[in-house]
């Protein structure tokens, strides 16, 4: 399973890269936002600064436009700014027609906002290179995200869709685990839930003894 971070802040980015399990990056209008980032241009050069950090790994580049013909002008664009570029595209009527365009012009695409099979059928059809189930957000409203993700993994191996299942809207390590489980592809969450992976009060003690031991062996 890939690990994506799910961010625009690049130290963060970068402490992700240093362990050495970093896979690519999403990140939204929102989240450039909670970096201080505004304007196309200033946006737009910061997608180029993540790209250059990942070393080749997928970034995610979220289009602001709803309408068919807006979607692919700023999908092409975002597209232009470096070959790892995923152009996120939401999953609404303009968005799969635009997902199928960007198929048949060889634009990978993540297609976001998903939260039903479904949806998920329509995006894997149109070609999305990834689709985009916030399990989170199901999860907030009482239905069941992981759940959620068993059905399209189901669905999409006994159709034989290539599109990669991106489980999104990670809101702790249990969740990425139990998405690993479910049968997704790609997880991507913030930071803090990477290294909640790392936590076992086991590990803790183990260490502690270990440390103990050989203190006493070397005092």
């Amino acid at each position: 399973m890939k690990f994506f971070i799910d961010t625009a802040n690049l130290d963060q980015i970068r402490e992700a890269m240093d362990l050495g399990i970093l896979d690519g990056v999403t990140t939204n209008p929102s989240l450039m936002a909670k970096e201080g980032i505004s304007g196309t241009k200033n946006i737009y050069a910061h997608y180029k600064k993540i790209c250059k950090l990942v070393d080749g790994g997928d970034v995610s580049a979220e289009v602001i436009a709803t309408d068919y013909k807006g979607i692919i002008e700023e999908g092409k664009k975002l597209s232009d700014l470096s070959e790892n570029i995923v152009v996120k595209v939401p999953m609404i009527k303009d968005g799969v027609k635009a997902i199928s365009y960007f198929t048949d012009h060889g634009i990978s695409t993540n297609c976001t906002l998903v939260f039903s099979a479904g949806q998920a059928i329509l995006a894997a059809k149109a070609g999305a290179t990834y689709l985009s189930p916030f399990i989170g957000r199901v999860d907030d409203i009482t239905w069941d995200g992981i759940k959620l993700i068993e059905e399209i993994a189901s669905i999409y191996s006994m159709q034989g869709y290539m599109t990669e299942i991106l489980a999104a809207s990670i809101r702790s390590p249990l969740h990425i685990v139990q998405a690993a489980k479910a049968g997704a592809d790609v997880v991507t969450c913030p930071l803090s839930s990477i290294m909640g992976l790392l936590n076992h009060p086991l590990t803790d003690i183990g260490l502690a003894k270990f440390l103990e031991d050989h203190h006493k062996l070397n005092s």
